[in-house]
């Protein structure tokens, strides 16, 4: 087990390493200077350079990669007096850290990852992601939360009234919420329980978890805002599961632990949800796993479209701004996620199921 697991967090490295790799020279071929996004269009040449020096734009790519390497590393080098020096340690940008081995003018350093800054607020990334990120984390779950209950109970109908009209019914409202884009979903639910059912929903078309009272003088929890971004974001994992629950439901009812039970006399009810059902959600269960993921990575479009303050915002802001290392520290923290779920889910697997090792 240990050797498995080692080479899934081996495998989720290689990623890792990749993904900084083709996101460091993708945003460093695009078009724009951070130096004049900074001081503006009306800035002299020794200004832009000063800052271009500052962001080690000055150097060759090859050692802006190096040096991007370099600040993302929990452990790394770093040279102490020479401030010319390329990987010189700046205190006030990798505070805290700690010294680990003092090698002359060099240190190996533990310390937090570094994201860079931002052009525009000149705020850490790691700050402006952490006040963000947890806005996805609550729609991801909620969402995810209400296509698990609604996607189950869904199922299990729709198990128990096979080729039914109601099986039909829910067939073609699974294919059309898998089918149904997550942006055009956004502005067609927006529309619809926002603007058209305003009257009797008394739901925002655009709003935040906090909202600021009439009077300026304060913030308060306005939760009704986070139902019609969970609900689109919810669609597509909803019409998965429920499908996913069905079949599993049909898989299950046809096993001969349920006939024995039938024969014994149980009640319908019980032989449904303590037998079959409880049996038939171990792929319920590692599918909804996997949607989490899929959920924190896919909520940009929905984000915007609802104006909600989570990492959706942040990066299209960057985008919009040319802002390239909020951009950049966003896609990162984002893939970071999903292989690390992707790995615990693959460690698990390889617990509950010993031939998943062998592969």
């Amino acid at each position: 087990m240990l050797r498995y697991t080692l080479k899934r967090l081996g495998y989720g490295l290689l990623v890792l390493l990749g993904v900084v790799t083709l996101v460091f020279f993708l945003f460093n071929i695009l078009p724009g200077d951070p130096a004049r996004m900074m001081l503006g269009q009306h800035a002299d040449a020794e200004s832009i350079e000063i800052i271009n020096r500052d962001l080690g734009r000055d150097k060759p790519v090859g050692l802006q990669y190096i040096n991007y390497l370099n600040d993302l590393l929990p452990l790394s080098l770093h040279n102490n007096t020479d401030s010319s020096s390329y990987f010189f340690l700046d205190p006030g940008k990798y505070s805290p850290f700690t010294t680990v081995l003092k090698m002359g003018s060099t240190s190996l350093v533990l310390k937090s990852p570094y994201l860079r800054r931002s052009y525009q607020s000149q705020r850490k990334v790691s700050e402006i992601i952490s006040s963000a990120f947890p806005q996805t984390a609550l729609l991801a779950v909620v969402a995810l939360t209400f296509a698990l209950v609604l996607g189950i109970i869904l199922g299990v109908i729709s198990a128990l009234h096979k080729d039914t009209w109601i099986d039909r019914l829910t067939l073609v409202l699974s294919t059309l919420g898998m089918s149904l884009p997550s942006f055009f979903a956004a502005i067609l639910i927006a529309w619809l329980f926002a603007y058209v059912l305003s009257d009797w929903t008394h739901l925002n078309m655009f709003g935040n978890l906090y909202t600021v009272d009439d009077y300026g003088t304060g913030e308060y929890l306005d939760l009704k805002n986070l139902i019609l971004p969970a609900l689109t974001l919810g669609i597509r994992p909803l019409a998965t599961l429920t499908q996913l629950t069905k079949n599993s439901m049909l898989e299950a009812l046809s096993q001969d632990y349920i006939r024995t039970a039938r024969a014994k006399g149980l009640s319908r009810s019980r032989i449904i949800f303590r037998h079959a059902l409880r049996n038939a959600m171990n792929p319920v269960v590692t599918s909804a796993s996997g949607w989490l993921a899929g959920l924190l990575a896919g909520a940009v479009f929905v984000e915007y479209v609802f104006d909600w303050k989570g990492m959706g915002i942040v990066i299209v802001d960057g985008l919009d701004q040319y802002d390239f290392p909020v951009v950049m520290g966003s896609i990162l923290f984002i893939c970071v996620l999903l292989i690390l779920i992707n790995i615990i889910t693959d460690i698990l697997y390889g617990l509950l199921d010993p031939r998943v090792r062998m592969q």
